[in-house]
């Protein structure tokens, strides 16, 4: 399978990209999968959506179609995201926005939300409530929260105390249980049950 990881932060040296690069790291090292591919929407690469991005549109079809294709192929996706001002980023809404030619459609992801603090509940939230409809991105009921983020993941090699060894066990937990749900839902995929040509947006 391959893999995606969208890292929402729009910070350059951000603690998500931290978690991002760790989260590829593991993915890659597994025998399920096949290739990874990392979105980073630090600085904001993407434009904020507009009507073109539907239709025909060389600006579009220049910025946004080599990352379509990416998570065309992708099976799978791990969602990193920060908590700001109790929000996801809007960068990461923007994405969302942009994914309309069923490139996420029938297929699981995995939310990891970034707190500096003990926050991290309200993107997690966010993201089940209003970020899934008409993309049909599958969430999976696991999902990890990475608070105290600066005290843990620093190494790739070796956790640095019992809280950074807790959090790599979950991780390795959840990605395991992402991995799973990708397998099963290739199925679903070739069914032959879904039509996103008739049934384009959610109800």
């Amino acid at each position: 399978m391959k893999l995606a990881v969208i890292s929402g932060s729009h910070r350059n040296g951000s603690e998500s990209g931290k978690v991002s690069r760790y989260v590829q790291q593991q993915l890659t090292a597994s025998p399920d999968v096949t290739s990874t591919y990392a979105l980073d929407l630090a600085d904001n690469p993407l434009p904020l959506w507009d009507p073109e991005a539907g239709q025909p549109s060389e600006k579009w079809e220049r910025v946004w179609s080599p990352i379509s294709a990416e998570l065309t192929a992708s099976d799978a996706f791990v969602i990193v995201t920060p908590e700001w001002h109790g929000m996801v980023p809007a960068g990461l809404k923007n994405f969302f926005l942009l994914c309309t030619r069923g490139e996420l459609a029938h297929k699981p992801a995995l939310i990891i939300a970034v707190s500096a603090g003990a926050g991290g509940a309200y993107p997690i939230a966010e993201l089940r409530m209003s970020s899934y409809k008409n993309n049909y991105l599958c969430y999976i009921p696991d999902q990890v929260i990475v608070r105290n983020v600066r005290a843990l993941l620093n190494d790739p090699a070796a956790p640095q105390s019992a809280d950074d060894e807790r959090m790599r066990e979950r991780l390795r937990y959840a990605l395991g249980v992402l991995l799973q749900y990708g397998k099963a839902l290739q199925q679903v995929r070739a069914s032959g049950a879904i039509d996103l040509a008739k049934y384009p947006f959610g109800m």
